[in-house]
């Protein structure tokens, strides 16, 4: 089967059209349980749920009890759904377990009970395994991602059920430096709740000095490194960033927010003073001061290509499996590179 959105999914399972399983694809713990939920509101009645749900981590109980479940008619209920977790967990088995476990879904899938719907959850699966190749045949697989539009129209809700209100260039920002993971956003978003006084709304510029100030001493010295094209320094600091824990997504999409902002400021007078130039920049006044100055050390054509090197970093780091410490390096060496305009130097 082809991959689905969850929209069309939900669509499928009101309209009764029957499911043997369903793979829910992705890191991001917010998007899983609202699809998870919404699967099972569609599936099984709530006074039905105490005997037709069930939660399996097949790495602890093991693919037979899974099947065995499966075949096995729930009580008081038309329909099951068995969420199975930890399904990425077969790509560390033996080739003889994978095999044996390829052979019994295969045998399932011949003739799978029409009164189930096996909900199989991973974070990430390896698509050359001949498991996934048997589920893209045979499931509806969901890939769990989120579009920056949708995540900044999601962090709007988020605000509006925290209490608070959030400004809609505010949320695009909030989305763009978090990588647009829900999850992610609702823990800033409740921060932030908090933070501004009832009756105030949450603006661009609360979000740049709430949520990059606690990492503005890791994107923005590795941006402000790149610019200068300090590529020993940056190289040592970016090793350091990986030990602590740093996502490379994240600090990609950290790097680009920064590369977008020295462009909208290079595009101001080079004597633009904080004050005048925080409402452009979205920014507090002391930030977009020092924006403003650097951003006119810089050549713009620089800025532009690195923000494209970026895009592309960010673009190879989703859309496959590399490796990414690697991709950041070569990221980091192309933009510190003295013979490419793909990072700045002094006008």
């Amino acid at each position: 089967m082809a991959d689905i959105s969850a929209e069309k999914l939900i669509e499928r399972l009101n309209a009764g059209k029957p499911v043997a399983a369903i793979v829910l694809l992705g890191t991001d713990t917010y998007l899983r349980e609202m699809c998870r939920n919404r699967i099972i509101e569609v599936c099984v009645p709530e006074a039905a749920r105490d005997w037709a749900l069930a939660r399996i981590a097949v790495q602890d109980m093991g693919w037979d009890e899974v099947l065995q479940r499966a075949q096995t008619m729930p009580m008081l209920a038309k329909r099951q759904v068995i969420i199975v977790e930890g399904v990425e967990s077969l790509e560390k088995a033996g080739e003889k377990t994978r095999e044996e476990v390829v052979d019994a879904l295969e045998k399932y899938f011949e003739s799978p009970a029409p009164f189930t719907v096996l909900l199989l959850e991973a974070g990430s699966m390896d698509k050359r395994q001949k498991y996934f190749k048997l589920l893209a045949e045979q499931a509806l697989i969901v890939e769990l991602t989120i579009g920056g539009e949708s995540a900044a129209a999601l962090a709007m809700q988020m605000a509006k059920d925290s209490g608070a209100e959030i400004d809609r260039d505010a949320a695009a920002l909030l989305a763009e430096i978090l990588n647009s993971e829900p999850s992610r956003i609702r823990i800033e978003i409740e921060k932030l709740a908090t933070y501004v006084k009832k009756g105030e709304r949450i603006t661009a510029s609360v979000v740049e000095e709430l949520v990059l100030a606690a990492r503005k001493n890791t994107i923005w010295q590795l941006a402000d490194m790149l610019a200068t094209r300090q590529r020993a320094p940056a190289l040592v600091f970016l090793d350091n960033l990986l030990r602590e824990g740093e996502q490379p997504v994240g600090l990609i999409g950290g790097i680009a927010w920064r590369y977008r902002k020295l462009i909208e400021a290079r595009d101001l007078p080079a004597g633009t003073s904080g004050f005048q130039a925080a409402r452009t920049l979205q920014m507090n006044p002391t930030a977009a001061e020092t924006a403003v100055r650097e951003a006119h050390r810089i050549p713009k054509k620089n800025l532009l290509a690195g923000l494209v090197a970026l895009a592309e970093a960010d673009s190879r780091l989703k859309s496959s499996a590399p490796d990414p410490r690697a991709l950041m390096e070569f990221l980091i060496v192309q933009l510190t590179s003295p013979d490419a305009r793909s990072a700045g130097s002094a006008a």
